[in-house]
């Protein structure tokens, strides 16, 4: 089969040959192609899989423009003091933060541990199995690993519960709630995420993906055209054989059919009561209306409630439960629950729901308080429900309790407002619903976090301890730090020195103590920190401070620089516009601050006391203006030397000028998903939707926002019923995109050459035309047709897209014209900002020496970057030298556990004959993708060669 050449189109970013820095990246079905390098190892180093990656994200980061003359006219009355209100940054200040989420000493026998676990588990326990792989993902850098696990849960999940639970919490992944025009309960297409579909009890995962019923009428059993004022009169005097009397009214019913109902009423028509021998029963003191028990007549005749109204239906829920009346219980129990379409009517009828123990009911009010997150967190009545113990319990008797609730509420509130009174109730609850030992440590970890951000140091303690009980090792930081904050910094490092000799020394551990001591040993520990797990920030924010504290500013800058060349976050940026002010480079500070405000709009600089939009007015001034033609000459300037943080900076300052522009908002997405910021990318892409001037755009940007979240068919049917309304280049990029997500066979590759011919048609910017052209390019290469691709690449590169020149290496090379190919690749790394990939490109197109130079500056570069890791690994074995090559992959492993590398690893065991390890090694990464082909044919004859062993 051939392989899929786009991952993802819509990013330029793409690279051959098994280079991928996501899972996803891998080709599904597993099949390898020969990798490049030229190494071996028993053929082991060359099953590297030939895939594309994020092409949507491919910018690197162009050279900042230095050739603006300085603002003629500069407002004097601001100084340096005026713009650093809290100095300069303080090291004592610096602090780590502990992640509010489950870390392992050692992640590979977690992930292990879980593949078996979810193998050998009944169909009817797998939801709660992969729940726990939720928990355990949620900590990893790539979203789409936790919401896959998600999906997976709500596909096994067998009870209503847990269905409306799992798939609210799916729409709320997507933050749905910020589409301008939707509403909770809309529904998607899919049985997945349907909120009708989720009231349905069962078991059935092969269902889910299947479209849903919602186009049909809303008119169901329930609506019969049954009226009590239709139906009053139809049991005569001649059948009925006994009369309710309520009041002076009489209603006339049949003794068997109302005996029929239930045991009590049974013992009370035909035991040894009086009544069973009375013709008129007094039944005033029931608490029913005379309306309500004609209708209860009604029912027992014809088992249907008709069209009676609300009240009626509530007097006979409650008749219902005190005669224990199944039958009509559930029927009432349904038809309440089918009504339940808003907050305003889930807010009434909650109440009725747990007073009388209606589960459907209950279920479909919760269904729309979850699916209205996070806007029903600031509703008193709901979070009443939610945060106390007694409504915890009144849940609970309903079957409406669960940790899986408590885990969704809890974290929601964790991403509001970590501190509040309201998100540590939530915990609370989540803490007395945890029965596994993983769900004790998830919620005791995190009420620890959260009592240490709110200063709470004893209870802190507490709950760090009490999730170091339950067999969460991470939560021994949060014992040292909240003795450190207690005052105990002696005790703080002992425990952390016993941490790193009693364990297998992990990056964070070697943070966390460098805390707690001073001078060499501090920086010896943070320097340990990095090479373990060169991902940390602190470290690189420390090391920083400390050069600005010693007067070295352009030091301080290049030490960020390391983390930020390939991690991108709000507090790295903050600290380089930190320095950049006080070296008085207002342009460099107001690019970092307005790359900043793109990922977190909220961002408070300098410890909390200065907004960073307020930070943005008093540099504007400072630095050269540009008006809006200038802006768009900036961003082609950024875009085509790979400078996603300039370009980001630039998109930021067209949109204060032009807040409504929805193409800039989609541009914005292009570039966080670039610096793997994907949470903000979703929010750009909300924003883009919510803008949108016409229907036939706003269908692509929810295309997008559905692919994004793992919806390809309805990405597809988005882009299509775009096209119906109108013929644009976005709308066939997309759909281009979409169905080139799985293997491509000789036939769909056709099809995805015309969708994006038809795209280069329509009107677009340039940017997006080179973007276009190079992904053409990519097909064209897929099928063998290198001139027309060559062709692709030279027209994009002359509209200034740098990317072009690794699609044109790539040509030159399957010619055999390597040197040709080596010096596209050179071009690549002297434009591009960001060059690490076009090192590791350029690796491919030289010799050893050359390629293991070219290899090590890419690590250097990026160390998140798996290919050099598995090629100075394969090069390792060819030498035979094992543990050395094991040594390489593991080095990367403990801070990126990669299927690639996880592959890899094991079948290097493999060739070494220890099975134990190659079984490991298997099972963590078909953990991580448990459709791996490859991964699955070595575990099954590690698995077979043990058997035989013990045989």
């Amino acid at each position: 089969m051939q392989h899929n050449i786009f991952t993802a189109m819509r990013s330029l970013k793409f690279i051959e040959g098994c280079k991928g820095t996501q899972v996803y990246a891998l080709n599904p079905n597993g099949q390898t192609a020969g990798g490049g390098g030229g190494a071996g190892c028993g053929g082991v180093g060359e099953k590297f899989l030939q895939h594309l990656q994020d092409l949507r994200v491919n910018s690197a980061r162009p050279k900042t423009n230095r050739s603006q003359t300085s603002p003629s006219h500069m407002i004097t009355n601001i100084s340096v003091e005026n713009l650093l209100p809290s100095g300069l940054p303080d090291v004592d200040l610096l602090e780590p933060q502990i992640d509010p989420c489950l870390r392992y000493v050692d992640f590979v026998q977690t992930l292990a541990d879980l593949y078996r676990k979810i193998a050998d588990c009944s169909q009817f326990e797998k939801s709660d199995v992969y729940l726990e792989q939720c928990a355990i993902f949620r900590g990893l850098s790539d979203p789409k690993m936790f919401r896959r696990s998600l999906r997976a849960a709500r596909q096994h999940a067998v009870d209503v519960h847990s269905k409306i639970v799992l798939a609210s919490w799916l729409r709320f992944e997507r933050r749905e709630d910020e589409l301008v025009g939707t509403s909770a309960m809309d529904c998607y297409g899919r049985n997945l995420e349907c909120p009708k579909a989720c009231m349905v009890s069962g078991y059935d995962p092969e269902s889910v993906n299947d479209p849903c019923m919602c186009s049909r009428s809303p008119r169901g059993e329930y609506d019969d055209d049954i009226s009590i004022e239709d139906n009053e009169c139809s049991t005569s005097d001649e059948d009925g054989d006994m009369s309710f009397c309520i009041g002076d009214d009489e209603i006339r019913c049949v003794r068997y059919n109302i005996a029929s109902l239930s045991r009590p009423f049974r013992a009370l028509l035909y035991g040894g009561f009086s009544e069973s021998k009375r013709e008129k029963i007094n039944f005033s003191k029931n608490g029913i209306s005379t309306e309500g028990m004609r209708a209860v007549e009604i029912f027992s005749r014809t088992k249907r409630l008709g069209s009676f109204d609300l009240p009626i239906i509530l007097e006979l829920l409650s008749l219902a439960n005190r005669f224990c009346c199944e039958e009509m219980k559930s029927a009432c129990d349904a038809h309440l629950a089918s009504l339940v379409t808003d907050m305003e009517d889930a807010l009434v009828l909650i109440e009725y729901g747990l007073e009388e123990t209606a589960y459907l009911l209950v279920a479909a009010c919760l269904q729309v308080f979850l699916r209205e997150l996070p806007n029903s967190m600031y509703n008193s009545h709901v979070m009443k429900l939610f945060c106390s113990s007694e409504g915890r319990e009144k849940l609970a008797l309903v079957g409406h309790a669960s940790f899986l609730l408590y885990y969704f509420l809890s974290q929601t509130a964790l991403e509001e407002d970590m501190e509040c009174n309201t998100t540590v109730m939530l915990l609370e609850r989540l803490g007395e619903c945890a029965k596994d030992g993983w769900q004790k440590q998830l919620a005791y970890h995190q009420l620890g976090v959260v009592m240490l951000e709110r200063k709470e140091y004893k209870d802190a303690l507490n709950w760090f301890e009490a999730a170091y009980e339950a067999g969460h090792i991470y939560s021994t930081i949060g014992i040292a730090r909240a003795k450190y904050k207690r005052g105990h910094k002696y005790s703080a490092y002992k425990i952390l020195s016993s941490l790193v000799s009693d364990h297998k020394p992990v990056g964070w551990m070697y943070q966390e103590r460098s805390l707690y001591c001073v001078g060499k040993e501090k920086m010896m520990d943070l320097n340990t920190a990095t090479e373990l797990d060169p991902t940390l920030s602190f470290p690189y924010k420390y090391r920083a401070v400390l050069l600005v504290q010693e007067n070295r500013m352009g030091a301080a800058i290049s030490e960020l620089n390391k983390i930020i060349g390939f991690k991108v976050s709000p507090d790295c940026l903050e600290l380089r516009a930190w320095i950049s002010i006080a070296l008085e480079d207002y342009e460099d500070a107001l690019r970092d601050i307005r790359a900043l405000l793109t990922l977190d709009p909220n961002y408070m600089m300098f410890y909390g006391k200065m907004h960073g939009d307020r930070l943005v007015e008093l540099l504007h001034p400072l630095v050269q203006q540009w008006n809006q033609a200038d802006c768009w000459m900036q961003l082609y300037d950024r875009w085509s030397s790979v400078d996603d943080i300039g370009s980001l900076a630039v998109v930021h300052h067209m949109l204060a000028n032009d807040p409504g522009k929805s193409l800039l908002r989609f541009r914005q997405s292009l570039l966080l998903l670039r610096l793997n910021c994907q949470k903000a990318a979703m929010r750009s892409l909300r924003l883009a939707r919510n803008c949108s001037t016409s229907d036939h755009e706003r269908l692509v940007y929810e295309g997008w926002i559905l692919y994004d979240t793992g919806h390809r068919e309805e990405a597809l049917a988005k882009a299509e019923e775009s096209i119906s309304i109108q013929r644009s280049f976005e709308a066939f990029f997309l759909k281009a995109y979409a169905l080139a997500d799985s293997s491509l066979d000789p036939e769909s590759s056709i099809y995805v050459i015309e969708l994006l011919e038809e795209a280069l048609r329509c009107p677009s910017d340039g940017l997006r035309k080179g973007q276009a052209l190079n992904n053409l390019g990519s097909v064209y290469v897929d099928c063998d047709k290198l001139d027309l691709a060559a062709d692709c690449y030279m027209n994009a590169l002359n509209i200034k897209h740098t990317r072009a020149h690794q699609g044109l290496a790539r040509v030159y090379h399957l010619k055999n014209q390597r040197k040709a190919a080596y010096d596209e690749m050179t071009k690549l790394i002297e434009k591009a900002r960001n060059n690490a990939s076009a090192y590791e490109k350029r690796s491919e197109y030289c010799d050893r020496d050359m390629a293991k130079s070219d290899l090590s500056m890419a690590t250097l570069l990026d160390p998140l970057r798996t290919y050099p890791y598995r090629y100075r690994a394969a090069v390792l074995m060819d030498d035979h030298k094992e543990a050395e090559a094991i040594a390489e992959l593991s080095k990367a492993i403990v801070f990126k556990p990669d299927l690639q590398l996880l592959h890899l690893r094991a079948a290097f065991y493999d060739s070494m004959g220890d099975n134990i390890s190659t079984i490991r090694d298997c099972e963590a990464a078909l953990c991580l993708d448990s459709g791996h082909l490859d991964t699955t044919e070595l575990y099954n004859k590690a698995l077979k060669r043990v058997d035989e062993q013990q045989k």
